[in-house]
């Protein structure tokens, strides 16, 4: 069995949502990695783990969404993070 603090944990999940959204948005990882990175979305995944971690990807995806979305972020903005 392997262990995983909870910052591995974080960094673990962060990742799968990238690669999620990489998936669903149709782009590349490196590109959603800098979209996130500048809207504040690791930050965020990291401040709301203990929630997140009870819930499935697809949930966090969609509460990123939100997120963004309250931020007044529109994900069709990432064509600009080349």
């Amino acid at each position: 069995m392997i262990f995983m603090d909870e910052k591995l944990q974080i960094l673990y999940m962060q990742m799968r949502i990238v690669r999620l959204a990489a998936r669903k948005w149709k782009t590349t990882v490196a590109r959603v990695a800098r979209f996130f990175d500048e809207n504040g979305v690791f930050k965020y995944i990291e401040d709301f783990f203990g929630v997140f971690h009870v819930e499935g990807d697809l949930a966090v995806f969609d509460d990123i969404k939100k997120y963004l979305a309250n931020k007044g972020v529109d994900a069709k903005m990432i064509e600009k993070y080349d």
